[in-house]
């Protein structure tokens, strides 16, 4: 493992952790938007452009924006209480180390259990996105018109809630 590696590591940790421990939906929200950035790049390290340009545009680029607005458009503007961090953020912090426990234990057991030597696949992003512009192109489309109509019917039902609460 290179220096590169680690100090991304450390980007995506840190967001992680200041989105879990801030007080602020905002701060939380832009410090979840560090942490997505910071696994884009691991992905970008690692050589998987498709995951990592996708983590960019798809994470970063719709729903860490689309959460911020949203955060801004429905919140009203007075603080609540004082302190930065959320006066839960040790028992989050016990919890995501319980997750992370687990999660490495069951990654480290099941190592074994991988077959020795296979071939992976050489497919990079110009013949994704040829597959996607081609045969699934449809899919594709109806996937943005979901997503479309979610985020239409998002913006509705917050302001019939900010409409409701005036």
């Amino acid at each position: 493992m290179n220096v590169v590696f680690w100090i991304f590591a450390v980007i995506t940790l840190g967001g992680a952790l200041a989105a879990m421990m801030l007080r602020s939906l905002v701060h939380s929200a832009l410090a979840v938007t560090l942490a997505f950035a910071g696994l884009a790049l691991m992905f970008l390290e690692l050589g998987a452009q498709f995951a990592g340009f996708a983590q960019i545009l798809v994470y970063i680029g719709a729903v860490a924006i689309l959460v911020v607005f949203a955060i801004l458009l429905t919140r009203s503007s007075e603080e609540t209480g004082s302190g930065v961090f959320s006066p839960t953020w040790l028992r989050g912090l016990v919890i995501a180390a319980a997750v992370f426990a687990v999660l490495g234990w069951s990654i480290l057991n099941s190592a074994s259990a991988l077959p020795g030597a296979t071939v992976t696949p050489q497919v990079d992003v110009k013949q994704i996105g040829d597959a996607l512009m081609g045969p699934y192109v449809l899919p594709l489309e109806i996937v943005a018109v979901l997503l479309t109509s979610a985020l239409i019917g998002a913006v509705i039902v917050a302001m019939h809630e900010k409409e409701g609460a005036e």
